[in-house]
């Protein structure tokens, strides 16, 4: 019996038509995703994402899927039609970058504001997620904590990728959660930075030519290709264009010439250690001071409250 196509809606996403013909094919070969996943050596959930439009198909998987399904090339050619960039905009769009930083053989990554999500201890990430959209919601926070921690652990071995950082002064100057929480953070990174593959570096402020203006992530994959990442308001933005990622590795070269040198960078991160602990210090005093305070008060009020004079009476009267 012959394969019929299904029905298909109206589409103004190439990147959609694109997997809608890889998925027809698949179908028409015989192929469950599964199947078709293990002789193209990747995970299942990658095609189903490329599937569904929401993923760009690497172009090798591409030829090797043109190959297995016996399509003469056709695949090859609608995937070099698509404008990838612009079509990637769907509201999951980190978990793409974090699929790929998974397979990254190498990240270099410039930070403002805040410490980036592969270096946050515990406390500090917590701290994060409660400040944004997962506020008052304990179920959630926990679920990116783990996905946070997940994250961290191949970069965080002694043989893990290489993980090259520049932190914006700004990333550890800016307090969050409170002194003690940031005395944490300024140990984790003291102790992350003792690992063989991992450089941190502190870009101070003022004093620099390069003007790199958002974070970015450069990332280097196992087939050689790079890419770039970065964060507006709203979504992510991933690109391989070789200008556009030119343009990131040169500014990010130049900066890294500009920046405190390792060993400086780290006596900065102990000296800003040692200044939150001693606001730590002030801070627990400070809760000391209050709860005395309260206590004399409570006590004041159950001594019967506030005295007020009679007038005597004097004698003979």
């Amino acid at each position: 019996m012959a394969h019929r196509r299904s029905k298909l809606e109206p589409t103004a996403s190439s990147a959609v038509m694109f997997g809608e013909e890889l998925r027809f094919y698949r179908e028409l070969a015989g192929y469950t995703q599964e199947e078709l996943a293990k002789l193209l050596h990747c995970d299942r959930t990658v095609l189903t994402r490329c599937e569904s439009g929401k993923r760009r198909m690497q172009p090798e998987l591409v030829e090797d899927a043109d190959r297995l399904l016996n399509t003469g090339g056709l695949l090859k050619r609608l995937w070099d039609r698509v404008d990838w960039n612009a079509e990637i905009e769907h509201p999951d769009w980190f978990q793409e970058y974090a699929e790929m930083e998974a397979e990254a053989v190498g990240l270099r990554l410039f930070q403002y504001g805040y410490v980036h999500g592969l270096l946050q201890c515990s406390d500090y990430a917590r701290e994060m997620f409660r400040a944004g959209d997962a506020a008052g919601k304990p179920e959630l926070i926990a679920e990116r904590m783990t996905a946070r921690i997940g994250r961290q652990q191949r970069f965080l071995a002694p043989d893990g990728p290489l993980l090259m950082v520049v932190l914006d002064e700004s990333a550890i100057r800016t307090e969050l959660g409170g002194p003690a929480v940031m005395r944490r953070q300024m140990q984790h990174l003291l102790d992350v930075a003792r690992l063989p593959n991992v450089s941190i570096q502190v870009a101070p402020f003022g004093g620099r030519r390069t003007v790199v203006k958002m974070s970015m992530v450069l990332l280097e994959m196992p087939d050689g290709r790079n890419w770039v990442y970065s964060e507006s308001l709203d979504r992510g933005h991933l690109s391989d264009a070789p200008a556009i990622v030119a343009a990131h590795r040169r500014g990010y070269d130049l900066l890294r010439g500009e920046v405190l040198s390792v060993r400086e960078s780290l006596e900065l991160l102990a000296d800003a250690m040692e200044g939150y602990r001693d606001g730590e210090v002030r801070d627990r005093r400070e809760r000391l001071a209050q709860e005395q305070l309260q206590r004399a008060r409570r006590g004041g009020l159950r001594r019967g409250g506030p005295h007020v004079p009679f007038p005597r009476r004097r004698s003979g009267a």
